[in-house]
């Protein structure tokens, strides 16, 4: 795969495995296929998977295109138990030794998220005070105020799994962190709630499919638009 003779640049649909940072993908790639400059259009926590959209050269101009893009995942809320990242990141806590919800009750809620609506950024995420990521002072165990943004969700399906686990199916706005409705979802069911499982699924009219090749086991494939 030449690279170099595309100056024009190119876009690269990637499949994210676990425990890799965005950044690291855009590491691996940019040493691995040569490139001069490449760029991500949003961010994947570690612990999520799939859709990452990469753009190198001069096609990093569409990033801030397709960040505006809404996006589809699929996952899984553990209901009965907190973590203080929201998903899986840190340890269980508040565990519920047994609990009585009902499917109306989650259904009732899956309803309440419908909408535009407004959405506190978590502490454990990117979102930068004076200059620094909110997650760094997470780590450290402070709580930092934040403002609340506008968000939008088009479509929310949930299905019971198991007890504790609910799978579940969102389409969402830019800015959206799935692992707060996660935690807000088990709030408003009064039993708490995780992210257990996350993946990125669609950002905008691009979606995970069929890729062509692989770098260091991380599946890819290259458009040209």
């Amino acid at each position: 795969m030449d690279f170099q003779s595309q100056p024009i640049g190119k876009v690269i649909l990637v499949d994210k495995p676990l425990d890799y940072t965005s950044a690291d993908i855009v590491r691996i790639f940019k040493r691995s296929l040569n490139l001069k400059k490449v760029g991500h259009s949003g961010t994947l926590d570690p612990k999520a998977t799939g859709l990452l959209i990469l753009c190198s050269d001069k096609m990093t101009k569409k990033i801030n295109e397709f960040i505006e893009y809404d996006k589809e995942y699929e996952g899984i809320i553990r209901i009965g138990a907190t973590t203080k990242s929201f998903d899986t990141e840190s340890e269980e806590e508040n565990v519920m030794e047994s609990f009585d919800v009902s499917d109306d009750e989650i259904e009732s809620v899956r309803k309440s998220f419908l909408g535009e609506t407004e959405q506190l950024p978590p502490m454990y995420s990117a979102v930068k005070h004076k200059g620094k990521p909110l997650y760094k002072m997470a780590r450290k165990g402070r709580e930092i105020e934040r403002q609340t943004r506008k968000i939008t969700i088009s479509e929310f399906e949930i299905k019971r799994k198991t007890s504790t686990d609910l799978r579940f199916r969102i389409s969402s706005s830019k800015g959206t962190y799935i692992r707060t409705i996660a935690n807000d979802f088990g709030e408003r069911l009064s039993v708490g709630g995780y992210l257990k499982e996350l993946r990125r699924t669609r950002i905008g009219v691009f979606k995970l499919g069929e890729f062509e090749d692989i770098i260091k086991d991380i599946r890819f494939t290259v458009l040209d638009l």
